[in-house]
C-alpha cells in the first residue's frame, strides 16, 4: 500500500462539508415527519444557477480525493464507484440531519447534484490517472519529498487556504481560546456549571508590537519547517521557501480584498507585519542548512510558543467586526469552508509534529 496525501485530504474536506452543511448548529428540533421524507418530496419550484453549481463543484473534489487515495492506496479496488457511494452516503446524511435545523432546507435535487458532482470529480480523478498525470506526479513526489511526507503535503497544500479566514494577526493561525470562552459562557448560561468555568484575574490585552512581529514571522516560519522536514534535496528548500513566502503573501491579500475591498488588498502591512517577513526571510534562509531533525524540533518550539502568545492576548472591536462580516454577510457559505482551517492548523500542525518527532522514523 503506497502513502498518499489525498487520504487526509478527503478526511479534512468531509469535516469542512460537513461543517457546511449543519452551520450555524443552533435551534434543533423535531418536526414530527420523517427525517428522509425529503426523498420523495416534489421538485423545488425555485432553484438558480449558483444553487446547482455550488452543490455539484462543493462534492466533486471529494470524490476527486477518494478515487485519487483508493486509487493509490488499493489500487484494484473500483475507486470510482466506492468514491461516489461514500459521498452518496454523507449527502444524504447532510440532508437528513438538515431536517432538524429550522434555517436549512433539505432537498434530493441538492443530493442528486451531490452525488453527481462526487462522480465527475472520481471520474476526473480517474481520466487523469489513465493519462499519465497522476505518475508524473508521483515520479516527481518521489524527486521531492521523502516516503512518509503525506502529512506535511496535506498541512502545506491546506494553509494558504487557512490564511483565507481573517486572523488578528497577519499569519496568526489559531487565536480560538477567546472566542471558546465565549462561546461555552454562552452555553452555560443559567445554568450552574457557569461557575465551575476558571475566571481570570487580568483581562486578555492586545498583542504588543514586538510580540506581533515574532507571530508573524512564526507563522511563515512553520510550513517551510514542515517543508524542510520532509525534502531531499538542499536546493529544494529554497525553492520551497519562495513558494511558501509568495503563496502566503498573496492569499492574505486576498483575505483583505475580499473583506474590505480590492483597494484595501494590502492594507495588513504594516511596519510589525513589514518586520516580521523581514525576519521571517532570514530565518529561511539560514534554516535551510538544518538537518530534518532539527527543523521538527524548531517547528514544535516555535509553534507553542506563537500560539501561547496568540491565546494570551485579546482580538481588537475592530476584528470582531470583520469576522462578522464573514459571519452574517455575503461570505457566510466561503465562511463555512475555511474558518475551522484557520483555527485548527496550528493544532493539527502540533499534532503531525509531536508523532513525527515521537517515531524512529522522524530522523531521515
Amino acid at each position: 500500500m503506497r502513502k498518499t496525501a489525498a487520504w487526509p485530504l478527503a478526511w479534512i474536506y468531509m469535516v469542512l462539508i460537513v461543517y457546511a452543511s449543519l452551520y450555524p448548529f443552533d435551534n434543533w428540533r423535531v418536526q414530527g415527519i420523517a427525517p428522509w421524507s425529503f426523498l420523495w418530496a416534489p421538485l423545488p419550484k425555485y432553484w438558480t444557477g449558483f444553487d446547482v453549481l455550488s452543490n455539484v463543484l462543493g462534492y466533486a473534489p471529494l470524490g476527486f480525493l477518494l478515487a485519487l487515495a483508493l486509487h493509490r492506496s488499493r489500487r484494484h479496488w473500483p475507486g470510482i464507484w466506492l468514491a461516489t457511494l461514500a459521498a452518496t452516503g454523507l449527502s444524504l446524511s447532510m440532508e437528513t440531519l438538515q431536517m432538524f435545523l429550522p434555517v436549512r432546507v433539505p432537498s434530493n435535487v441538492d443530493a442528486a447534484l451531490n452525488v453527481g458532482g462526487a462522480l465527475m470529480g472520481a471520474v476526473t480523478a480517474r481520466a487523469l490517472e489513465w493519462v499519465g498525470l497522476m505518475e508524473r506526479w508521483s515520479r516527481f513526489r518521489d524527486r521531492w519529498f521523502v516516503v512518509d511526507a503525506g502529512g506535511a503535503l496535506a498541512l502545506l497544500l491546506v494553509w494558504p487556504m487557512a490564511l483565507l479566514f481573517p486572523a488578528p494577526v497577519a499569519f496568526g493561525l489559531g487565536q480560538v481560546l477567546e472566542r471558546v470562552e465565549a462561546a461555552l459562557s454562552n452555553l452555560l448560561q443559567e445554568s450552574p456549571l457557569l461557575e465551575w468555568m476558571p475566571l481570570r484575574e487580568v483581562e486578555l490585552q492586545p498583542l504588543l508590537p514586538v510580540s506581533e512581529m515574532l507571530c508573524v514571522t512564526i507563522g511563515l516560519l512553520l510550513p517551510c519547517l514542515v517543508a524542510f522536514s520532509v525534502l531531499r534535496q538542499r536546493y529544494q528548500r529554497f525553492v520551497m521557501a519562495l513558494l511558501v513566502l509568495v503563496l502566503g503573501v498573496a492569499a492574505s491579500a486576498l483575505s483583505a480584498a475580499l473583506t474590505y475591498g480590492p483597494n484595501h488588498a494590502w492594507g495588513w502591512v504594516n511596519t510589525e507585519v513589514a518586520m516580521g517577513l523581514a525576519l521571517a526571510v532570514g530565518g529561511m534562509l539560514a534554516l535551510a542548512f538544518a538537518p530534518a531533525r532539527a527543523c521538527l524540533v524548531l517547528a514544535l518550539v516555535i509553534l507553542v510558543w506563537q500560539l501561547s502568545l496568540l491565546n494570551n492576548a485579546s482580538a481588537d472591536a475592530y476584528f470582531a467586526l470583520t469576522l462578522q462580516t464573514w459571519e452574517q454577510g455575503r461570505f457566510i457559505r466561503f465562511h463555512g469552508l475555511i474558518q475551522w482551517l484557520g483555527w485548527l492548523w496550528p493544532y493539527a500542525a502540533l499534532l503531525y509534529l509531536v508523532r513525527r518527532l515521537s517515531s524512529s522514523k522522524s530522523a531521515h
